[in-house]
């Protein structure tokens, strides 16, 4: 009797002692813990990141939130920049969840048992609306020459849209920007060649072309051209226009038309016949 008694004793310790340690969760460095039910604080959960806690059997439960990073490729297309170019702007996004102390509850409340793809399209939704809302406050010429400064005001759009779900922007990688007229294309070789490039296109209405001309006095036309300067002279897919001539308004206020033609690449020496 005393060795049956021996035996229930150690083994009811035995099971006291797994029981206690199956319910002491550790937390590894790449996970949230979430502990839920009855918490202290009247919150309604507890999350950690690193180190342990006990987990009381009945009145309390725990699930893991997953810190992995999430790349997301997005295809914006069609965007308004703010003068109603439509542009097109292919980048990669790596997000994840934050392990801000202030934000991680808001993971908790808001994608616990969330599948990744679920998380996923959550975080596109956000990242396309806040691209076109800065897209459309800036110029074209903008976002192609200041693409720290886009990324910047994308950044801290998004980051702001992502703390109130719980998730965290890692990195932001803009692979390209290019607009449907082709302005991109003109405006970089232009930079690239340090010369001021007008911008043409015979195929369109004339209000379309005066529209583009007008545009242009901020794509790098603004500045006043010289006896013995050149232009770069593009259509708007920013293949070269040959043959061209460029009517020029002088400071007196008359007008010249009789300048060289331009060559094949579009460069229009600007020299009175």
């Amino acid at each position: 009797m005393l060795t049956f008694v021996l035996i229930l004793f150690i083994f009811a310790i035995g099971f006291c002692l797994y029981f206690f340690f199956s319910r002491y969760q550790k937390c590894p460095s790449d996970r949230i813990l979430v502990v839920y039910g009855q918490t202290s604080g009247g919150q309604s959960s507890k999350c950690m990141h690193g180190g342990a806690t006990f987990v009381w059997p009945v009145i309390q439960g725990f699930e893991y939130l997953d810190l992995t990073p999430i790349p997301i490729d997005i295809f914006l297309e069609g965007a308004l920049d703010r003068e109603e170019n439509r542009v097109t702007v292919p980048c990669t996004f790596t997000v994840g969840i934050s392990t801000d102390p202030s934000i991680m509850s808001n993971a908790a409340e808001r994608l616990l048992g969330l599948q990744l793809t679920q998380i996923t399209d959550l975080a596109k939704d956000i990242i396309f609306g806040q691209m076109r809302v800065v897209i459309a406050d800036m110029s074209l010429e903008s976002l192609i020459s200041n693409r720290a400064q886009l990324i910047e005001k994308i950044s801290q759009g998004i980051e702001l849209e992502f703390n109130k779900v719980g998730l965290g922007l890692i990195n932001v990688n803009i692979q390209d920007i290019a607009d449907e007229t082709g302005q991109t294309t003109a405006i970089a070789k232009s930079k690239l060649d340090k010369k001021p490039a007008m911008i043409w296109d015979s195929k369109q209405r004339k209000e379309r072309i005066l529209k583009t001309l007008g545009s242009a006095k901020t794509k790098g036309c603004t500045k006043t051209h010289y006896i013995g300067s050149s232009l770069n002279i593009w259509d708007m897919s920013g293949r070269p226009i040959s043959n061209a001539r460029v009517i020029l308004s002088l400071d007196s206020g008359e007008i010249i038309s009789g300048l060289n033609k331009s060559d094949q690449e579009g460069l229009l020496k600007i020299e009175l016949i």
